[in-house]
């Protein structure tokens, strides 16, 4: 199966239970996140989101991914929808490991895969990287502010 990935990572001096808690605070996601401007739904494995991706400068769109993994202060895995199974999938990810007591290191990024993928994969890397990379810098201000 063909696959493309993008990853981006940003060091936050934070604990990760204060990273993880920005990142599942996703009702103050309109406050500081420049990608997903709103997310609704709760954050449980198997649930759907509904969630605004409108990065600036963009039309943006609304979709309901699923949850794949939900492990706090570990990781946060979704299925993104719309999806075309076998011809397109979207997987978008977010882990934190603890550099040390009080720093991690955020990992945010996407698996694109199917048979669209050749076709898809750099289109989904110019249209994603900025704006994963414009959210990491958000969610760092924002974890950094308070410490827990």
């Amino acid at each position: 199966m063909f696959s493309h990935e993008i990853v981006t990572e940003i060091e936050i001096d934070a604990t990760a239970e204060r990273v993880w808690e920005v990142l599942t605070d996703i009702d103050s996601f309109p406050e500081w996140n420049p990608m997903i401007r709103w997310a609704k739904g709760e954050v449980r494995p198997g649930a759907r989101l509904t969630v605004r991706f409108e990065p600036e400068g963009s039309r943006g769109y609304t979709f309901t991914p699923k949850l794949l993994a939900v492990e706090p202060n570990r990781k946060l895995l979704w299925l993104g929808y719309p999806r075309l199974p076998k011809l397109i999938d979207l997987e978008h990810y977010w882990i934190i490991e603890q550099i040390t007591k009080g720093k991690v290191r955020l990992i945010h990024g996407g698996v694109i895969y199917g048979l669209l993928t050749p076709l898809s994969g750099k289109i989904f890397e110019r249209k994603s990287k900025d704006p994963f990379e414009a959210m990491n810098r958000a969610h760092k201000k924002r974890a950094e502010l308070r410490k827990v």
